[in-house]
């Protein structure tokens, strides 16, 4: 930057009034993780939720409640009208899931704790616990009673009963493991998760400077003082620049008294 009214020919000189701050620089690119590694932890945690969905269908099979049924003259009639039965088994269903999905987040966030999770552990749960629940409900009904009453009802005769077939009447209660395993997953992460180093507080980044007595926000002085053309020898003389004359001291007169 060339100073106003600077005479021809002449080197100008450095900048007075430079920048405080530094320019902006591009924000560097993070680098991405390899993929394998996080496709490898979403396959076995969706494994580990697929061989555990076996458990859950056997655990239901063997604590649901049954709804009993009773042959009398040739008609099948239910033993208890007003028994919970069926709601009973959506509930065991639903609670057995809500263990099963408190145990799965535990167990993947303290196995991929010093990594950080990701996204494929967030995956991998919900497709295990998913694909887990659906696994314990088909197990459940075909390890069950046949879901052919009057067969059942020929083979005991009149006057028997039976147990009925297991069934799932609210599907919702499927959502329960996948649901409960992101919820416990996403509280681990914010509570016990490793965290990113806190940045600088703005009052700690570098400001201009400001001179004593100077109001906030106004521009302070610069810290370069502009430097103007010298002569190349101190007692050089510029031409058209006249010779300061030399100061002579004098001693200052004593008047006389006055005559009295």
């Amino acid at each position: 930057m060339t100073v106003p009214n600077t005479p021809a020919g002449s080197t100008p000189g450095p900048d007075p009034y430079p920048p405080v701050f530094p320019p902006p620089q591009p924000p560097a690119r993070a680098q991405r993780p390899p993929l394998g590694p996080e496709l490898r932890i979403g396959a076995v945690i969706t494994g580990a939720g697929v061989v555990l969905g076996a458990v859950l269908g056997l655990l239901w099979l063997w604590l649901a409640p049954r709804v009993g049924y009773a042959v009398q003259d040739n008609h099948i009639l239910y033993r208890d009208p007003e028994g919970e039965e069926l709601i009973g088994s959506v509930g065991v269903f639903s609670l057995l899931g809500l263990g099963f999905g408190l145990l799965t987040s535990l167990g993947a966030f303290l196995w991929t704790r010093a990594r950080s999770g990701g996204i494929a552990v967030a995956v991998g749960l919900a497709a295990g616990g998913l694909l887990g629940s659906v696994i314990a409900w088909q197990l459940g009904i075909h390890l069950g009673a046949t879901s052919d009453l009057r067969a059942h009802a020929r083979a005991v005769g009149d006057g028997g009963t039976f147990d009925g077939p297991l069934e799932l009447t609210a599907k919702g209660a499927l959502m329960v493991w996948p649901m409960t395993a992101m919820i416990v997953l996403l509280f681990l992460s914010a509570t016990f998760g490793k965290r990113e180093p806190d940045r600088p507080p703005y009052w700690a980044t570098p400001g201009p400077v400001q001179a004593p007595g100077q109001e906030p926000g106004q521009q302070g002085p610069s810290l370069q003082k502009p430097v103007s053309p010298e002569p190349e020898q101190q007692g050089q003389q510029q031409p058209g620049q006249q010779e300061p004359e030399p100061v002579q001291l004098r001693k200052p007169v004593q008047e006389p008294p006055a005559a009295e």
